[in-house]
């Protein structure tokens, strides 16, 4: 991860202060994480991959594999949360021209993650649509309570907090539009 990051802040020609100051996050954690000395939580790792015009599914995305429009299963991209625990699977198939990007998600019990404002996301909405157990998301002062079925549409520049209140994993798709 700390390589892909470098990589792509290097083919942006930002220097770890520019991406910095873009990003939100300290020059020491972002050079931390570079060195792999730390390991990014998936607030931290959107605040970064925001500021480098990325979604989280094209900075997981093997740049070296040959474009397809089939994803297999079993050569989808996984990245597990270190905070929380929540394992997310990049489904969309890489390097494909589409604005949408496809993710499932598997939430742990007790799981929290917030996603503070953010100006750049504005131009950005999502899907989230729960195939087992519950969740909860709250967007500002708004709470929703998700059940098997339910999906909830969102704008991904408020602040928002994905919480597992159930007593089993909650599993969904996330389905993000990366523009309007």
């Amino acid at each position: 991860m700390g390589e892909r990051l470098q990589a792509l802040r290097h083919a942006q020609g930002l220097t770890l202060d520019e991406l910095a100051a873009r990003s939100g996050v300290s020059r020491a954690m972002i050079s931390r994480v570079e060195r792999a000395e730390a390991s990014p939580t998936a607030a931290l790792l959107a605040r970064l991959c925001e500021a480098l015009g990325l979604s989280l599914s094209a900075f997981f995305a093997d740049e070296a594999q040959q474009a397809s429009p089939l994803s297999r299963h079993g050569e989808q991209r996984l990245w597990r949360d270190p905070h929380s625990g929540y394992l997310r699977r990049s489904v969309s198939p890489p390097g494909m021209p589409s604005r949408v990007d496809l993710v499932e998600v598997e939430f742990p019990p007790g799981a929290r993650v917030a996603f503070p404002p953010r100006a750049e996301s504005r131009v950005m909405t999502q899907h989230v649509w729960l195939f087992e157990g519950e969740l909860q998301m709250t967007i500002g002062e708004t709470v929703h309570r998700l059940a098997p079925g339910d999906c909830l549409f969102m704008d991904l520049g408020d602040a928002f907090e994905f919480h597992n209140p159930g007593e089993r994993p909650a599993r969904y798709a996330v389905i993000l539009d990366r523009g309007r």
